[in-house]
């Protein structure tokens, strides 16, 4: 039995070897007929001098024919290009976007039943003259086959590329999105005596339904064997049968990329050699438990969302909210509620893609990536302003009106500056969301954000379809103007707060600029008071004037901000986060406690003020030698990013407790005291 196995090996993979040998002959011959796939080239947009584009080679097959990955498999042969570019001009790698697997005749193939395109990046002449054509061309070379017979084929592409700035072709952002998303944390592998044994950093919350890894180096594994996934904590384990016919050379890196099933995307990512852990939980029933990780996302982000109607992070729009419900007055509470819930719940969709557009660009962006741009920052404190001037009485804005209600429209735009303003931090059971959500299909991640935008609505809906609740609130009277003014105490204090932020995010001059817009604001809003008070129109005025000093606010202050920031170690006398500073630490032996903080995160500021920037805690850290790391990341900052999605979070805050000895634990995100919490761990 085993002397026919070996036989029929080696035959598969003589013809194989025949096969592939006859392919690369047969290509330097011109086809005899038309391609079965069609290939064209187009590039994206225009590009600037000395910048990149991405340029796309699309291939059509025709129905039943298929084209292959770059790593064909047991047979086949991917797409090659040969560049005839302008002088200064430079083509990078090719990026594929994730495979399907083929079995025929016992061989496994990595291939495209459908229409695809492989993304190349194109470097633009640093010399090229604006509004000039630049021509590009490739002879471009790919195997088409059915699964009965295979046809070399190829194809002279040509293309242009002007210089200068134009619109972009749509069709890009599809093409991006079929792209693997990188992870940007490296696995580990080890050789064993049947194969390969790769651990995948992998949230133990994320949903996984049919898992397949694509291996790109050759002679590593056994293609057609089946893969063995196993999952461990935020591990995700599989173990890959070694090839037929190994190869002699051991890999010092294994590249590839994790399918995470039909449609649902994958994941690229390198692994380099190391430990992988044994044991775990065998990965069946994948399709349960991909429905259930999900219904658990939205369910977490439901109860996140109201959570953060009582956080301290939403504090500046409870005053909102606070002032619509105690009016009190309003003949169409459904239809405010409905309108309120549809803002809140479009702004965390918006922000919510937003985010899933810039990571599949390969940007390293988390939850309230937002608040990591000076201009959003400035725009934002001119809208506490603006809030904090009506509710002193200095005009009156649409929407806020004590005596007339909000209206469908006030409520609507109420709700998307909520949202807006309230999504910056995570609570409990937000957090695991959103971490999930980094990893979910597109339309499950959008669910995820929709359902956080339901829970942070739901207090205000509520009130708006259930009449008994509506009838607890004090009747309407004079009070209520009172009220009204009162609320201008904690959005003046959120103003003062984000002009604090505007100084820490983008230095004195960033604020000072942010400052002065904001004081124009003020004074052009209590020009408009006095109109409104005499009952002239103020629109036509007004809204040019405020268009104006927003679009200054986000377009030009940022010019203004200072690159450089520095972190305070404070009281625990922190040393700032990277990962060779954790790897480091925990070297030395020694418990390490890292967090993750903001200055635009109240809730952040909070637990800082109430349970680790305290004297018991820092002298129990320092009895036990617990060296702390703060990951400051009110900046963007691609390594601090890339390590929250790697620990399953999409934001801040974030506290990490590493013994000296034993797994790393993830500690609450409410405001307890550490040290009762870490102090029986270090003694």
């Amino acid at each position: 039995m085993r002397a026919s196995t070996l036989a029929a090996n080696v035959t598969a993979r003589l013809l194989a070897a025949i096969f592939a040998t006859t392919v690369a002959l047969a290509l330097s011959i011109s086809p005899a007929q038309a391609n079965h796939i069609t290939a064209s080239l187009v590039a994206e947009k225009p590009g600037a001098r000395g910048g990149e584009i991405m340029l796309a080679v699309t291939m059509q097959p025709e129905q039943g024919w298929h084209g292959y990955w770059l790593n064909p498999g047991d047979a086949g042969l991917g797409l090659t290009l040969d560049w005839t570019l302008p002088k200064g001009a430079k083509a990078g790698d090719l990026q594929y976007p994730v495979p399907q697997t083929l079995l025929v005749q016992g061989l496994m193939n990595h291939v495209y039943e459908h229409a695809y395109a492989v993304l190349v990046p194109l470097t633009v002449p640093a010399d090229a003259q604006a509004g000039t054509t630049l021509p590009i061309s490739a002879k471009a070379q790919w195997l088409a086959c059915t699964e009965t017979i295979c046809v070399p084929e190829q194809a002279t592409l040509q293309g242009t590329v002007t210089v200068g700035e134009g619109p972009a072709d749509a069709r890009f952002s599809g093409w991006r999105a079929a792209l693997p998303a990188p992870l940007d944390r490296a696995g580990t592998f080890t050789t064993t005596a049947n194969g390969l044994s790769l651990a995948i950093p992998f949230p133990a919350t994320a949903r996984v339904e049919d898992p397949h890894f694509f291996i790109a180096g050759d002679g590593l594994v056994d293609y057609a064997a089946p893969q063995v996934f196993r999952r461990k904590g935020d591990l995700l384990i599989v173990d890959l049968p070694r090839a037929k016919v190994p190869s002699a050379e051991r890999p010092g890196l294994i590249s590839g990329v994790l399918s995470l099933g039909e449609g649902a995307g994958g994941i690229a990512l390198t692994a380099k050699p190391g430990p992988v852990p044994d044991g775990g939980t065998p990965l069946t029933g994948t399709a349960a438990f991909s429905a259930t990780t999900l219904a658990l996302a939205i369910l977490g982000a439901l109860a996140g969302g109201l959570v953060l109607n009582v956080m301290p992070c939403v504090f500046p729009i409870l005053s909102l909210k606070a002032l619509a419900l105690a009016r009190g007055n309003s003949h169409h509470a459904r239809r405010e509620g409905l309108a309120y819930a549809a803002g809140v719940i479009l702004a965390c969709l918006a922000l919510g893609a937003a985010m899933l557009a810039l990571r599949a660009g390969g940007e390293q962006v988390g939850w309230a990536f937002q608040l990591q741009e000076p201009g959003v920052v400035a725009v934002l404190l001119l809208l506490a302003l603006a809030i904090t001037a009506n509710f002193a009485g200095l005009y009156e804005m649409p929407g806020l009106s004590v005596e007339r209600g909000a209206g469908s429209m006030g409520a609507f735009g109420t709700g998307l500056l909520a949202a807006f303003v309230a999504t910056p931090c995570t609570g409990p059971f937000m957090a695991a969301a959103m971490g999930a959500a980094l990893v979910l299909p597109t339309w499950a991640a959008l669910a995820v954000f929709a359902a956080l935008g339901l829970g942070l609505a739901l207090p205000f809906l509520l009130l708006g379809f259930v009449p008994p609740l509506r009838r607890l609130l004090p009747k309407p009277g004079a009070w209520m103007e009172k009220f009204r003014q009162v609320m201008a105490l904690p959005m003046g204090l959120t103003a003062l707060a984000l002009g604090w932020l505007a100084w820490r995010l983008g230095g004195a001059t960033f604020a000072a600029a942010a400052v002065a817009l904001g004081a124009g604001v003020v004074v052009a809003l209590a020009f408009a008071g006095k109109r409104q008070r005499k009952g002239l129109p103020v629109a036509r005025l007004l809204a040019p004037a405020l268009l104006a000093l927003g679009a200054t606010a986000y377009l030009a202050t940022p010019h203004l901000a200072d690159a450089r920031r520095t972190t305070e170690a404070g009281l625990l006398d922190a040393q700032p986060f990277s990962e060779a500073a954790l790897a480091s630490a925990r070297a030395s032996g020694k418990p390490v406690f890292a967090y993750f903080t903001a200055d635009w995160c109240l809730s952040c500021k909070v637990n800082e003020g109430v349970a680790i920037e305290r004297e018991e805690t820092r002298d129990a850290f320092r009895k036990a030698g617990v060296v702390v790391l703060v990951g400051d990341w009110t900046r963007r900052d691609p390594e601090i990013t890339r390590f929250l999605g790697e620990q399953g979070a999409a934001g801040v805050p974030l506290y990490l407790w590493y013994p000296a000895r034993g797994e790393p634990q993830k500690l609450p995100q409410v405001p307890v005291s550490y040290t009762h919490l870490t102090l029986p761990t270090i003694r």
